[in-house]
C-alpha cells in the first residue's frame, strides 16, 4: 500500500470517532463525502494553507459545504507540497450546486488572483467521492 493510500485509510478512521455523537441531520443516508488533495508548486504549500485558512473555507461554507478537516502529510515527498481535505454535501446534485455557487463568487476570484500575485499555488487536484457504508458513525 503506498503512502497516499495508507495516509486516506488513516484520516477516514480519525473520522470515525468524532461522528459518533454527530446531530442526526449530518447522518443522513445519501450524504456525499468529497476527499481532495492539491498538489502545489514548489515552495507554495504556505501560500495555500493561507488562502484556505483566510478565505476558502469561509466560502465553502457560504455555498454549503460541510468541512470535515484538512491534513497534510508528516513524511515523505507529500510532506512539502501536499494539501488533502474532505467535504460532505446533502447530495451529489447538492455538491454540484455548492461548486458552481464556489467557483462564480467574487469573493473567490478576489481571494484566488491575491493569492496568486507571487504564482500560481495550485499544481494539480485530485477528487474522489465516497459515500458511508450503513453501519458507518459518520452517515
Amino acid at each position: 500500500m503506498t503512502n497516499k493510500a495508507l495516509l486516506r485509510c488513516a484520516i477516514l478512521a480519525l473520522l470515525i470517532l468524532p461522528t459518533l455523537f454527530a446531530p442526526a441531520e449530518l447522518k443522513a443516508a445519501d450524504r456525499l463525502f468529497e476527499i481532495r488533495t492539491y498538489t502545489t508548486h514548489e515552495g507554495r504549500l504556505n501560500a495555500l494553507h493561507k488562502r484556505f485558512s483566510e478565505h476558502t473555507s469561509a466560502i465553502f461554507v457560504k455555498h454549503g459545504m460541510s468541512l470535515i478537516g484538512y491534513w497534510t502529510p508528516t513524511e515523505g515527498p507529500e510532506a512539502a507540497n501536499t494539501l488533502i481535505y474532505i467535504l460532505a454535501y446533502p447530495s451529489k446534485e447538492a455538491r454540484e450546486a455548492a461548486w458552481k455557487g464556489f467557483r462564480a463568487d467574487p469573493d473567490w476570484a478576489k481571494a484566488r488572483a491575491e493569492s496568486e500575485k507571487d504564482g500560481k499555488i495550485v499544481k494539480g487536484v485530485v477528487s474522489q467521492f465516497l459515500s458511508a457504508t450503513d453501519y458507518s458513525p459518520i452517515r
